[in-house]
């Protein structure tokens, strides 16, 4: 299993399945989040955390915690 965390810079990736559970993995989704869609890592914060990336043609910055409840492939 293989996690958005994981993806390096400038790599795209799929999203296969969302972990969690109730309010966390609705916000995710809520994001634009959603199985089989294209998620584009454009940057990392120095430390890690947040993790910029670009879904559905618009920019977002995640949480480690949440990247790393996104299984891509």
């Amino acid at each position: 299993m293989k996690t958005l965390r994981e993806i390096k810079i400038g790599k795209t990736a799929k999203v296969v399945k969302l972990h969690g559970e109730g309010a966390v993995k609705r916000r995710i989704m809520d994001m634009g989040i959603t199985k089989g869609v294209e998620v584009y890592v454009r940057k990392v914060a120095p430390l890690g955390d947040p993790i910029e990336v670009t879904v559905r043609n618009y920019e977002l910055s995640i949480r480690k915690s949440d990247a790393e409840m996104i299984e891509v492939e």
